[in-house]
């Protein structure tokens, strides 16, 4: 199981409560920044472990090859918007504005939209892979841009409901 983050601070405060209480603990844990280790290594470590769970950031939306049953579960958090006070997506968005444009349709929008499909990449990597994505953030449901991002992916079967009703279907399926 992968988790994608859009922040390193949620990242850890997930990974340390997620770690304390206990409700993983017949799963190994590694994360981003806190496992230790180059990108790389994190990777290998993972795939060598039958139930793992790996918590990352922006690196690993993108560039991450885990064909396979390695990686049967994908979950993102957030959907995938650059920070607004990032200094280049600040930058950008000014420019589009002093020009007339639309900052969020123009850029915002299509980068997050990118980015998310390069987030479902590292669950279906070939023909033959199957998994199950999890999104927790609601915009995806009743955001106006919502659609924008379902339609972004491949035909999938889309379940709309709570945190315990989406565990026991991962159950199920893992």
């Amino acid at each position: 199981m992968m988790v994608l983050f859009t922040s390193h601070e949620m990242l850890r405060a997930t990974y340390h409560s997620v770690k304390d209480c206990g409700v993983l603990d017949e799963f190994t844990l590694f994360a981003q920044g806190i496992s230790g280790g180059s990108r790389m290594r994190l990777l290998r470590n993972f795939q060598n472990f039958e139930k793992a769970v790996l918590f990352g950031t922006t690196s690993l939306w993108e560039g991450v090859d885990i064909p396979g049953e390695d990686l049967s579960c994908l979950i993102i958090v957030r959907l995938p918007f650059s920070p607004p006070d990032e200094p280049v997506t600040a930058a950008k968005c000014q420019l589009l504005e002093k020009q007339g444009r639309n900052p969020f349709s123009e850029y915002s929008l299509p980068e997050a939209l990118l980015r998310f499909r390069q987030g479902f990449g590292r669950l279906i990597r070939t023909p033959e892979d199957k998994g199950i994505l999890v999104i927790l953030d609601r915009r995806i449901i009743t955001a106006k841009y919502g659609t924008e991002f379902q339609k972004a992916i491949p035909k999938v079967y889309w379940h709309q409901g709570t945190i315990s009703e989406m565990a026991e279907m991962i159950e199920e399926w893992i």
